[in-house]
């Protein structure tokens, strides 16, 4: 019987290599996100074909793709590196909900109560400081020049954009581009060009991400960061998130793919990783977290509400891009 069992499994194995791949569009890094996908190839045996997008673009280009592809969808689950793009998907219909052992272990104000997204290991939005410039600063803010500051149309900029916009009203978050724009700050084409000018002193501070700001500290860059926080003391906490695909031919093998993501071991592997991205489901406390993600986790309490922000996010992007036409 044992033998039986083992050729059975052999056997199953061998026919999913040689199914049709299990489409995956990918918004996280792909020097972080490749491992995973691979190691759930190999764990598995499902042939995962996954699509990345690039830095200056990425999430709101996948975003887009998706909604072009509706008639016809080509991906079967996404894996955005935000939420609010996720939100747009829903609100077109365009997600199946799922609700497995994944789901099971994430907080409430991290998935959706409906099944069709759900979120796990967090980034921040940060203040990255040139150590050799300046000072680091209590509350660091753009009052001057030598700032800098990704585009803010794509990825976690907009999502940035987004919650001031919610939280400051439109008009206040016009003024404020305006007159960022024209004191001269450099607009970077993303995040880890923002953390380049900054680790390299061409800017004295800019605001990125908190796996982008690792990458400047582990290289020996004179670096050091502060949570953005608005004036109520809210940090931005930014999930990835995962989702299925309506339309999908692959339904099972996308289910397994969504609870592997959403797993205590995939959430460990990233926050072991360069990118220290925060769990938000239980981690075994045998085992406890690197104490650079301990300290961003103490964060994740203080993020501002993500979840409503779906119609903030559609006016705030139709005036960044009547904005970038001009």
């Amino acid at each position: 019987m044992a033998v039986l069992a083992g050729l059975l499994v052999a056997y199953k194995l061998l026919w999913q290599r040689g199914a049709e791949p299990l489409v995956v569009y990918c918004a996280h890094d792909s020097v972080y996100s490749e491992k995973i996908l691979r190691e759930f190839e190999r764990q598995t045996g499902i042939p995962v074909q996954p699509v990345f997008d690039t830095e200056s673009t990425k999430s709101l280009g996948l975003v887009e793709r998706l909604i072009r592809e509706k008639d016809a969808p080509r991906c079967d689950v996404f894996w955005n590196n935000e939420l609010l793009g996720t939100l747009d998907l829903k609100e077109r219909g365009l997600l199946l909900p799922y609700k497995g052992s994944g789901y099971a272990r994430i907080p409430d104000k991290f998935r959706d109560p409906d099944g069709c997204w759900t979120g796990f290991a967090a980034r921040f939005r940060v203040w990255i400081v040139n150590t050799a410039s300046i000072a680091v600063p209590t509350r660091p803010a753009f009052e001057g020049s030598g700032g800098a500051l990704a585009k803010p149309i794509y990825g976690t900029t907009l999502t940035h954009y987004t919650v001031l916009w919610h939280h400051w009203g439109a008009d206040k978050l016009k003024a404020w581009h305006k007159d960022w724009r024209e004191r001269g700050n450099v607009e970077a084409r993303g995040n880890a060009h923002v953390r380049d000018l900054v680790a390299d002193g061409t800017c004295h501070v800019g605001l990125t991400d908190t796996d982008d700001f690792f990458v400047a500290r582990d290289a020996g860059k004179p670096v050091a960061l502060k949570p953005f926080r608005l004036d109520t003391g809210a940090t931005i906490c930014i999930p990835n998130t995962v989702c299925i695909i309506q339309g999908t031919r692959r339904l099972e093998q996308a289910q397994k793919l969504v609870d592997y993501l959403l797993s205590e071991r995939c959430e460990r592997a990233l926050a072991d990783s360069a990118a220290r991205q925060v769990p938000l489901g239980p981690i075994d406390p045998q085992h406890p977290l690197r104490p650079e993600v301990a300290t961003l986790a103490a964060w994740v309490k203080d993020g501002y509400p993500l979840g409503g922000l779906g119609p903030a996010r559609a006016e705030c992007l139709a005036w960044l891009k009547s904005e970038y036409a001009q």
